[in-house]
């Protein structure tokens, strides 16, 4: 066992790291991660990158768009080095640990490479730097999970943080890069992450979401593989923390999810009523070349036990238009589920071939760009219709919502999401971030519900 990294204190700190994210929360809860291994050594973050003695870019390989953002603020990080020659640039992440050297070689200002799986070993890594060299670590691992060290929260709002609760995918999907990127899975021990969750609670979180690339398979096992504690179980664990504190996770896949979680999810209000399910498409024989391992009847009947055991659960999903030999035919497949799904909100793409995936080795990237946007943009609509019209169905009900912070639109509202994932916006007045209050809907957007609070509760 490690010792625990706890001293995060900024009197103690002599340097600065300043660490840019990108992509999906895990990367978030990754970058809380190596604050506080940083945070140990003497550093303290900052949010001003001509201060920065170190730092770091955090990134994502999910898709081509993703990692041409990533190049292009290297290049504008390239001229604030000139002005701070002594600064070292690393690059972690998924992005890291598919190009490894690649990125030394390409852009000359970066100085460390690290995976996922090395962290604990970045500063050792930048005393290589120091001492005139290039320093790299991507090995994956089949045991670390960063279980004992307390994450720094970085942009933290005091309301809302996150707890990664496993690591890597065994799932192999063909379109995806992850199982190469984050290695294979692992799970956390469950005392570790229900006294993360209490050391929350105790700072006056009020919400976690439980992160994993796939949560319906965590498993606690003991030396000879007996099974301690199921994703269910965990749950519990969590929801007894605190009966005002919020618990919300993802993202769970189609073939896991078992009766047991949604049943969890009835039994404790504050286990949120929202699931985030990604389809990726309607049609079975494209789910199949994606090696999802459920067809379309699959996702279906599971998305009809969902509403039948949570009959007012928000329900999200993911999407990819355009993939491998994907016909019309079989787009209209997804169009159709897209309808029967009626989804409150969903990530929508068309397919990015990744160098190195199942699909990249088997299969040609033959679909049309022109087409891919095309029928991208026939799921985006019905969507936006679909999103619209649920928003709709919420006017003149009344919403729990946790205040957040204020608007993105204007510092007189404020900002929260029901039960169900859904933003809701209402006039500051003397509210505070962190309270929980009932809003009466009177208007509703695409995104988000509109109204009015009409009491302050102390907990939902």
């Amino acid at each position: 066992m490690r010792g625990v990294i706890a001293d995060h204190s900024p009197e103690t700190a002599t340097r600065n790291l300043y660490i840019e994210t990108y992509g999906c929360a895990m990367n978030l809860a990754d970058s809380e991660v190596v604050a506080s291994i940083m945070a140990d050594k003497g550093f303290k973050t900052t949010d001003n990158i001509q201060k920065a003695d170190v730092v770091f870019v955090n990134t994502c390989s999910i898709r081509d768009n993703a990692e041409a953002h990533v190049w292009g603020r290297l290049r504008e990080i390239k001229h604030q080095k000139k002005t701070n020659p002594g600064m070292i640039v690393g690059v972690l992440g998924c992005m890291a640990e598919r190009l490894k050297t690649q990125l030394l070689e390409k852009e000359q200002i970066i100085d460390i490479v690290v995976g996922p799986d090395a962290y604990r070993d970045i500063p050792q890594l930048i005393s290589q730097v120091e001492e005139g060299q290039k320093a790299v670590n991507v090995l994956l691992s089949r045991e670390e999970t960063y279980a004992e060290i307390t994450p720094v929260r970085l942009s933290s709002n005091g309301v809302t943080a996150f707890i990664s609760i496993m690591r890597g995918c065994d799932n192999m999907c063909s379109f995806c890069v992850v199982p190469f990127t984050r290695g294979r899975e692992r799970s956390r021990d469950s005392q570790s992450i229900v006294k993360e969750a209490e050391l929350l609670y105790s700072q006056g979180y009020k919400e976690i979401t439980l992160l994993g690339q796939n949560v319906d398979s965590y498993k606690e096992e003991d030396t000879d593989g007996n099974i301690l504690c199921t994703f269910a179980q965990l749950l519990e664990k969590v929801a007894l923390v605190g009966k005002d504190l919020r618990i919300r996770f993802s993202s769970s896949h189609p073939k896991d999810i078992t009766d047991e979680v949604l049943f969890t999810m009835k039994k404790y209000p504050n286990i949120c009523n929202y699931i985030h399910f990604p389809l990726q498409s309607g049609n079975s024989r494209v789910l199949n070349l994606m090696n999802r391992t459920y067809d379309r009847d699959w996702f279906k009947m599971r998305l009809d036990k969902i509403r039948e055991v949570i009959p007012d659960c928000g329900i999200s999903t993911d999407v990819i238009a355009g993939f491998c030999t994907e016909t019309e035919e079989e787009h209209k497949d997804t169009l159709d589920m897209f309808e029967y799904g009626k989804f409150n909100f969903a990530f929508m793409y068309q397919y990015s071939e990744r160098p190195g995936t199942l699909a990249a080795r088997r299969y040609k990237d033959d679909v049309p760009a022109d087409v891919k946007q095309r029928r991208l943009q026939e799921i985006i609509t019905i969507q936006h219709k679909n999103s619209l019209l649920l928003n709709q169905a919420e006017i003149g009900k009344v919403q729990t919502v946790l205040i957040e912070g204020l608007s993105k639109k204007s510092d007189q509202e404020l900002r929260g999401r029901n039960d169900q994932n859904t933003v809701v916006i209402f006039p500051k007045e003397n509210f505070q971030k962190g309270q929980y209050v009932k809003v009466l809907v009177d208007r509703v957007t695409q995104t988000s519900l509109l109204g009015k609070v009409i009491e302050v509760i102390p907990h939902p």
